[in-house]
């Protein structure tokens, strides 16, 4: 309760900056609880209180922005910085390693879901640039993620409203599966809605290698 009253203090004094400013301090790693206050800005929002769009924008700005910046001071200074300076802005050696074995494990398809693991996602945009991944392709996956991230906990509040706060903690509690069902539907989707597109170049293929083969 200390953190949402302190969170409504900032708002009530900063408005919409508070989204942008904490945003990106957080994914430099330091210390602003974003998802709590991306669900209170939405129920603001509900209240009619501040502009849904401009919240899902400077929230938007805000999480690049961040993340950005991480990225070029880990593909410009690197690992010795991390381990030097990391503990000044909460990387720990711990925070490094559990982030270097989901990068292991997912590859860049971490920085779009890592927004949705604890303590990985503070990560992952340093890690992207010490491995030295292409500008674009970080890009595509560090901001299709933000924008995905932001709308979906903007949204509990301005849906939900006076219960953003149950809906939420189910949220945090169970977002991994919330992005993979969410994932799911949106390809079942898209394969729906193109099938006789994809059938035809599936058709026209087999057809070409029918003729090589003859």
């Amino acid at each position: 309760m200390e953190v949402l009253r302190w969170i409504q203090l900032l708002f009530e004094e900063y408005g919409y900056l508070v989204l942008f400013v904490g945003l990106l301090l957080e994914f430099i790693a330091l210390p602003f609880p974003g998802e709590t206050t991306m669900a209170y800005a939405g129920y603001l929002s509900y209240l009619g209180s501040l502009h849904f769009g401009w919240l899902i924008i400077m929230g938007f700005l805000g999480t690049t922005i961040g993340m950005t910046i991480t990225y070029f001071i880990g593909l410009k200074a690197g690992l010795p910085f991390v381990n030097r300076f990391g503990k000044w802005i909460f990387l720990s050696p711990r925070k490094l390693t559990k982030t270097r074995k989901w990068f292991g494990k997912y590859g860049q398809n971490l920085i779009f879901i890592g927004y949705f693991i604890p303590g990985v996602r503070h990560f992952t945009g340093y890690f992207s640039g010490i491995n030295a991944l292409p500008f674009r392709r970080f890009a595509l996956y560090a901001y299709s993620g933000a924008l995905f991230w932001v709308i979906l906990f903007i949204s509990l509040g301005k849906i939900f409203g006076p219960q953003w706060q149950v809906v939420f903690h189910l949220a945090e509690m169970y977002s991994l599966w919330i992005v993979a069902g969410i994932t799911i539907i949106a390809l079942i989707f898209i394969a729906y809605r193109f099938r006789k597109r994809v059938l035809s170049m599936f058709t026209k293929s087999s057809k070409k290698k029918v003729k090589r083969s003859s």
